[in-house]
């Protein structure tokens, strides 16, 4: 039996739980309160995106609160995998680490992907996604990492045993779980790309949103090529750091979504309409009153033509006479 680490009180407590609580790994609690910090801030955010839901004004904004609400669930789902990395690799946090990794991001990319798809039409004043196409857009695009993973996964263990992803080395498991995750850098690629064409069109209000998503997802490409360096290019002290860098990104991420993404576009959710956000014909300050009382004179104007055009048979009547060489039938 191991002995157990200081700081774990229950003595009889697994060996691959020790990192939770060893005061000689601190890294492992302080990146599971930093964790559980974001886990909780998810929680928040999505019970106030329930309670707000009412509250926003804007049609288009409405219609993209499905599609952010998935998007925290990922995240949620990102903070809660980091404990899989804290807690040491064995034969069920191997395939959990394999699985969820790709499929969390890959939600939140495509989440991000379809609002971007959907700020690129309205910045040129086209008609918007409707709720569905980009919950459908989202889900849909997200579960081509789902197949991948499942087929990884599925094969590895059926091909040797459950133990596998402890019995490969560090550098062949790095290699594997890199290329694992493949669609998911591509997604990031084009996440980013979608979200530098919101910056072109002529209704500038819709453009900070892009600004939210093209920095967001900058910034993820920026955390993911550094522990991808870190794993497969740059030598590290031993194979324990690899779950030290891959919890660490993680935590990371799962941040910049919150902090990058999130926070600002719940500041911008209870926004008045701007007029200037859409083509005239869909304004909101579209003068409908004025096109009606508009009509409306229009068709007293037609009336009183009309009463005009009867009284002139008879003021013809009363003005024929003697002088005017004309008969009277």
């Amino acid at each position: 039996m191991a002995t157990v680490p200081w700081g774990c009180r229950d003595k009889n407590l697994n060996a691959r739980y020790h990192r939770l609580c060893d005061l000689d790994a601190v890294w492992g609690i302080v990146l599971e309160a930093v964790a559980a910090a974001g886990a909780v801030t998810s929680v928040a955010f999505m019970l106030a995106l329930l309670v707000l839901v009412c509250k926003v004004q804007d049609s288009n904004r409405r219609k993209v609160l499905p599609v952010q609400f998935l998007f925290l669930l990922g995240v949620l789902g990102i903070f809660g995998l980091t404990f899989a990395f804290i807690i040491t690799l064995d034969s069920s946090t191997g395939p959990t680490r394999f699985f969820l990794f790709g499929v969390l991001f890959s939600l939140c990319f495509s989440c991000l992907l379809a609002h971007a798809l959907n700020l690129m039409k309205l910045v040129r004043g086209w008609k918007p996604l409707s709720m569905l196409v980009m919950l459908g857009l989202a889900v849909g695009v997200s579960l081509v990492q789902d197949i991948i993973a499942i087929e990884f996964v599925v094969l590895t263990m059926n091909r040797t045993n459950a133990a596998i992803f402890t019995e490969l080395s560090p550098p062949r498991r790095n290699e594997d779980f890199v290329m694992l995750l493949i669609f998911v850098l591509f997604l990031m690629a084009l996440t980013f790309l979608t979200s530098c064409f919101t910056f072109c069109g002529p209704f500038t209000g819709w453009k900070r949103h892009g600004a939210h998503i093209s920095l967001t997802t900058l910034l993820s490409i920026a955390i993911w090529a550094a522990w991808i360096i870190l794993l497969l290019v740059t030598p590290t002290p031993g194979p324990e750091w690899d779950d030290t860098i891959l919890s660490s990104a993680l935590v990371a991420n799962g941040w910049v979504f919150l902090l990058i993404y999130v926070t600002p576009e719940f500041q911008l959710l209870t926004k008045q309409q701007n007029p200037m956000d859409y083509p005239v014909e869909d304004a909101f300050c579209k003068p409908q009153f004025m096109k009606q009382s508009y009509g409306v004179e229009n068709r007293a104007y037609s009336q009183e033509e009309i009463t005009q055009e009867s009284e002139l048979p008879k003021r013809f009547l009363h003005s024929s006479g003697p002088d005017s060489g004309q008969p009277l039938q």
